[in-house]
């Protein structure tokens, strides 16, 4: 059952009717052809996007593997082995695959091959796939806005193999976000063999791009310094008078010491120079990257690029042997800038550490507090009187968690406000300019169970409230417990309209689409991430569902549905990816 706090307890910490209201739940929908649905942002006028993940039918080439070598062979003997300790006798054959289209027609064996694909990341000789695809959202029906892949030479459709994250979008529909290179299909020769292997190669490893609201135009946001492709982000954007700025990072250079390394390893001989510059950046970054802002005029015409700088100034020992970095997230209209940077860390200065800082008239500034033993952060977002919210990062208890907070520029002034619990890990998202900050926070005490619910928070109040305790109690039966439970709250326009993510229960769906059923031919249930609005309701009031008493016994236990295990890879993916 849902609990929620008595009344009287809420309304204690709410002083506005934009929270004193119970919130109306709508879904903005899912893409077809995916499981998962998630907001980014959204502009005051109305445009949402976000992205989607977990696609169904991804697509499957096979034309170029061995299936007698070992390490294909295995990976099918460990899944037949998992197939029978769970009963379960395995419907397919290596031979199925290459030979009778068993990746077309049989779910298991779909399965099978995406989730052997997806082990081998790392090996550059199997085909990339990847399941993030940016999205729009208008009305009820929910677009997939392409970044950077294109169709495929080998099967219909996309390529599904790059990175696409739509990461802002402004008032009159233009966005921005970044991606990575669509894959393709080469042959390569190593260096004393004599035949040709097949390796999957791309231009560049991650670029921001800016895309029309109508989606007709795009504009790559290419680094000057482009080696080995280099590599752009854009996070955010605001409109203009005389166009857009958009903001992000680029890369400036390669330290001396890596460069060093990928003249040593990166010859083109033992594997194409792109799969190891791949490996090495996966492993260690190979660019020095600047927080960086782009002008562009009405047309999306880049006018200007600048380099934002650094909280700190590398000597010159550092800049041959570390990657130094700072990151643009978001800016307001008064050209603000925030993000994060690396900085010094205050006992010594050998130790770098990446903070949350702002961009201003010139400067970068590095505001949190690090003798209070914050160690690490990201100022994530920024309202037009120049208050900032993200987290910052700190031991507490013995390990390492995340707490947001809030900045006022003008005062210097910086609040940690009381969140779920005193090592509850929790986040800022978003922040209107009539200081309501929603993000998410964990609400399990035990390591094991540390799931997340969204909050919203009013500054001045003295604590966070969570958004599953403004939803009804049941859905419209006034029996059946409430069908959505908020994890993720990720942007609140001036009419505090909140978006973000929840979570529902439905009917199993395997990788082809069919519905799932266990070995009794009963149907399976999952629950799943959907990109939601909600809506406050004037007047309404805040429900009680359950006893003070219960409501505690709930918290302190954290006691949650089982198929809420299930949904730890779900959220978060905006947060490492934008990020």
């Amino acid at each position: 059952m849902k609990y929620k706090l008595l009344a009287a307890s809420i309304l204690a910490t709410l002083s506005t009717s934009a929270t004193s209201a119970t919130y109306q739940l709508s879904e903005l929908g899912t893409l077809e052809d995916a499981k998962y649905s998630y907001v980014t942002d959204v502009s005051e006028s109305g445009h949402i996007i976000g992205f989607a993940n977990g696609l169904y039918n991804l697509p499957i080439d096979i034309s170029y593997i061995d299936f007698t070598e070992n390490i294909i062979e295995n990976s099918y003997d460990n899944t037949e082995a998992a197939f029978d300790l769970s009963d379960k006798e395995i419907t397919f054959t290596l031979d199925d695959i290459e030979n009778n289209d068993a990746v077309l027609t049989n779910s298991d064996a779909h399965t099978f091959m995406v989730s052997f694909l997806s082990s081998i990341s790392t090996n550059f000789e199997y085909q990339k796939l990847s399941s993030l695809v940016g999205i729009k959202y208008n009305d009820t029906q929910v677009t997939e806005q392409p970044l950077f892949d294109v169709a495929s030479v080998d099967y219909d459709g996309l390529t599904r193999s790059t990175i696409n994250l739509f990461n802002a979008v402004s008032e009159d529909g233009v966005s921005v976000g970044w991606g990575s290179a669509p894959y393709d299909k080469v042959s390569f020769t190593p260096d004393g063999d004599d035949e040709a292997e097949t390796w999957f190669t791309h231009e560049f490893i991650e670029r921001g791009i800016v895309i029309s609201a109508d989606g007709s135009i795009s504009v790559e946001l290419e680094p000057e310094f482009n080696e080995y492709g280099g590599t752009s982000r854009a996070n955010g954007i605001i409109k203009t008078n005389s166009g857009y700025t958009v903001v992000g990072n680029v890369s400036t250079s390669i330290p001396v010491e890596m460069q060093d390394d990928i003249d040593d390893r990166c010859d083109n001989e033992d594997e194409p120079t792109s799969v190891c510059i791949n490996l090495l950046s996966s492993s260690f970054g190979v660019f020095n990257k600047r927080a960086v802002k782009w002008e562009l005029d009405e047309s999306l015409n880049i006018i200007s690029v600048e380099e934002l700088g650094m909280a700190l100034t590398p000597d010159e020992g550092e800049t041959e042997d570390d990657a130094f970095t700072s990151t643009a997230l978001a800016v307001n209209n008064n050209g603000t800038i925030v993000g994060s940077s690396n900085t010094r860390y205050y006992k010594n200065d050998d130790t770098i550490l990446t903070m949350p800082v702002y961009f201003k008239d010139g400067a970068v500034t590095d505001f949190i507090n690090q003798e209070d033993d914050w160690q690490a952060g990201k100022s994530i977002a920024i309202n037009d009187n120049d208050v900032i919210t993200g987290y910052a990062t700190k031991r507490i208890e013995g390990t390492l968690r995340n707490k947001f907070f809030y900045h006022d520029i003008e005062t210097g002034n910086t609040v940690f406000p009381t969140d779920y619990f005193s090592s509850s890990s929790s986040y800022g998202n978003d922040i209107n300019n009539q200081g309501y900050i929603v993000g998410e926070g964990e609400v399990g005490v035990s390591d094991s169970s540390r799931l997340k619910e969204a909050f919203i928070y009013k500054i001045g109040e003295d604590k966070i409230t969570n958004l599953n305790d403004l939803l009804p109690c049941y859905d419209t039966d006034g029996e059946t417990d409430y069908a959505y439970s908020m994890v993720e709250a990720t942007a609140i326009n001036e009419n505090n309209e909140i978006f973000g993510t929840a979570t529902k229960t439905v009917e199993k769906l395997d990788s082809l689409g069919g519905v799932v059923t266990d070995i009794n031919g009963e149907i399976e249930y999952e629950s799943i991430a959907v990109a939601v609005k909600l809506t406050p309701i004037a007047n309404g009031e805040v429900e009680n569902c359950a006893p003070v008493e219960a409501e505690v016994y709930e918290r302190n236990s954290a006691s949650f549905p089982w198929y809420t295990l299930l949904l730890l890879p779900l959220v978060g993916l905006r947060r490492i990816f934008r990020f």
